[in-house]
């Protein structure tokens, strides 16, 4: 099987020690949804900002590449790879 790009965004929460944390990710359609989706949820009701994000990869391996950050909304860690 081919690789499959998958499109996604995610939001970020402040927890109780008042650190950034992920929310639960949306798989999106194309990446014009996914920075749709992910400007909307920055936005949403305890989220302090949210990201859109590809990733490649075969699903049928379970090998994937590095995420490809689209782009960032909001109040967003800048070392996302410490999440």
């Amino acid at each position: 099987m081919s690789d499959v790009t998958y499109y996604v965004a995610m939001p970020f929460l402040i927890d109780a020690d008042g650190s950034p944390v992920a929310g639960a990710a949306e798989e999106c359609q194309s990446p014009t949804a996914a920075l749709r989706r992910a400007e909307v949820l920055a936005r949403g009701t305890g989220h302090i900002g949210a990201v859109a994000f590809s990733r490649s990869g075969d699903p049928m391996t379970g090998e994937f590449g590095d995420a490809t950050l689209l782009r960032k909304f909001g109040n967003v860690p800048e070392d996302l790879a410490t999440l």
